[in-house]
């Protein structure tokens, strides 16, 4: 067993583990990096990266039965199954070099592709290694959780991680969960030709602006998308052609294919953290606001860490904290807390379905309950008032500002096409104090889409400027008395 003694031990080179790797590599400190899978963890291998390429298919496939209101004549998609897995398969080879062992051996990281474990609260082995280091990272992500509905142990399902290699075309998909990977797997199979059905026991998009997420799920019901949410499944039975649920109102529905898409689970079994002294349960690695563990030299980062995981850029973002108290910061405990901090309100999410739904920061209902009704106001600007999108075609949704009465922003929510794009408006003001004032003063080049933060923002001052008994139109009378 060969030994080494480095700066940084990493395990789980996912989206945080090659951030951290990069950084601590590319500053001259000595690094091992565990992975005993894929390189690129989830996103690149079964979830960000493939579910985006396939998303791209379905649209295609889409685009050609909608020309009818451009005058173009719809036709029909002929979708081959093999090709489209080629297509995904094609697109995660072409960006698994960024993430390939060689590229950060390059850096001057050692890497060994090999499941890690602690054995001690200062030492991690591998069938070959032992490490000892001054810090660890353990960042080894999530996977799939199936929920403890009966029957379902009993059937064969799909999951993200093999949704994307099925050898035959689902005739009748049905999904279990509707969050972001069963709403955007369910429109993406329906569009490339399959039926679906979409089954949770909580009524979709919850946590979201509820008048957006109206307009999310019409969206995919108008798409002949048969949603039964919120209900309560009773059983899951294998079939002679597949799979059925019977719900527990008596309905049973039959499908040729079964996608469980009802959250993610920490990976957390394996590690040896007990050994280490790191306090853990189900819901993942426990850590302060810096990440840090009950094991002072060890950190987590990304889905492994309990309530701060579930998006790519969540992880990446982890990484760039933990490396920044690391690297970049004096070691004064008060200034290192403070700088790298990973408790953030400016995290924004996406769910990459047709039309967009795009958030960041609290919700209406969310400021609500924080800081009190009177001290709340929100705004909207809705596409079908955009020129950009009645151009096109496509105006469904709109944008919605969250801010204190004093313009300050606490959330956003835009849904609608390019919504994540659009997001990013909304992304930069939080990150950077800009308030809604300084939202309604840029200049929006026309026509585009984003020109609706704008419009959203400077809806703020309507009745100020505008109304009835606005001081401004008083004001506006009297100095044109004087020029």
């Amino acid at each position: 067993m060969k030994e080494y003694n480095v700066d940084l031990c990493v395990i789980g080179a996912g989206s945080a583990g090659l951030t951290a790797t990069w950084v601590a590599s590319n500053l001259g400190r000595s690094v091992v990096l565990f992975e005993g899978e894929e390189m690129g963890g989830d996103c690149l291998n079964h979830g960000c990266v493939p579910s985006k390429a396939i998303l791209k298919a379905g649209k295609v496939a889409q685009s050609m039965r909608s020309g009818a209101k451009f005058g173009i004549n719809p036709v029909e998609p002929e979708v081959d199954w093999s090709a489209v897995k080629a297509h995904v398969k094609d697109v995660i080879e072409s960006i698994a070099p960024v993430d390939s062992v060689e590229r950060f051996e390059g850096f001057g990281a050692t890497v060994i592709t090999e499941h890690a474990h602690f054995v001690d609260a200062n030492t991690v082995e591998s069938k070959t290694a032992r490490v000892k280091a001054k810090r660890f990272i353990v960042a080894v992500g999530s996977r799939a959780s199936a929920p403890p509905i009966p029957g379902l142990d009993t059937v064969d399902y799909i999951t993200n991680e093999t949704v994307f290699s099925l050898p035959e075309f689902p005739k009748h998909l049905l999904v279990i969960g509707s969050g972001p990977i069963g709403l955007e797997m369910g429109q993406t199979f329906k569009r490339l030709g399959a039926e679906v059905t979409i089954i949770d026991i909580a009524k979709p998009l919850g946590r979201n602006e509820p008048e957006h997420a109206e307009v999310l799920v019409k969206a995919l019901e108008d798409e002949g998308i048969t949603f039964h949410a919120p209900a309560n499944t009773k059983e899951i039975r294998k079939t002679d052609t597949g799979v059925e649920i019977e719900l527990e109102d008596g309905t049973v529905i039959q499908g040729s294919h079964l996608l469980v898409a009802a959250g993610r689970a920490p990976s957390v079994n394996g590690l040896g953290l007990e050994a280490a002294g790191i306090e853990y349960d189900r819901g993942g690695i426990h850590t302060d606001d810096n990440l840090r563990t009950s094991n002072k030299k060890v950190y987590a980062a990304g889905d492994v860490v309990k309530g701060r995981g579930g998006l790519t850029h969540a992880a990446g973002f982890h990484a760039k904290q933990i490396t920044t108290g690391f690297y970049f910061i004096p070691p004064l405990p008060f200034l290192n807390k403070k700088l790298s901090k990973a408790t953030t309100n400016v995290m924004p999410g996406v769910i990459y379905t047709e039309p967009e739904l795009a958030n960041i920061g609290l919700t209406e209902a969310q400021a609500i309950e924080k800081y009190g009704a009177e001290k709340v106001k929100s705004v909207h600007f809705e596409f079908d008032e955009n020129d950009r999108a009645i151009a096109e075609r496509s105006t469904a949704g709109g944008v919605k500002i969250v801010a204190t009465k004093k313009g300050v922003i606490l959330g956003g929510s835009v849904v609608g096409m390019q919504a994540g794009e659009i997001l990013h408006m909304l992304s930069v003001a939080m990150s950077n104090g800009v308030k809604i004032s300084g939202l309604a003063g840029i200049i929006s080049p026309y026509p585009t889409r984003s020109e609706a933060v704008k419009r959203a923002a400077g809806s703020w001052y309507t009745e100020t400027l505008f109304g009835e008994n606005a001081k401004a139109k008083k004001l506006s009378a009297l100095w044109t008395k004087f020029h």
